[in-house]
């Protein structure tokens, strides 16, 4: 993955986590030891929050959305009456 100055969009976040997910499942496979097991396995774990936390930000963003729209309609029905 490369540092972009600007964020990436969510769909294309997405699919880098879930590419690196893929590579840490193989990963997880060839890894010789415990030690590298429960590290791979670690990471996996950060890499699915992440992937969680982008998915819910996105929820966020849509709700937001929507509460504003009821807030302009709202407040366009306050003007006219």
């Amino acid at each position: 993955m490369t540092m972009d100055k600007k964020h990436k969009p969510s769909d294309e976040m997405l699919k880098d986590l879930d590419n690196t997910l893929s590579r840490l499942n193989a990963m997880e496979i060839v890894a010789s030891n415990g030690f590298e097991k429960d590290t791979v396995r670690i990471l996996k774990m950060l890499v699915e929050g992440q992937m969680h936390s982008v998915r819910e930000f996105d929820h966020l963003k849509k709700a937001m959305d929507v509460t504003l729209q009821q807030i302009f309609k709202v407040q366009n029905q306050t003007r006219q009456d």
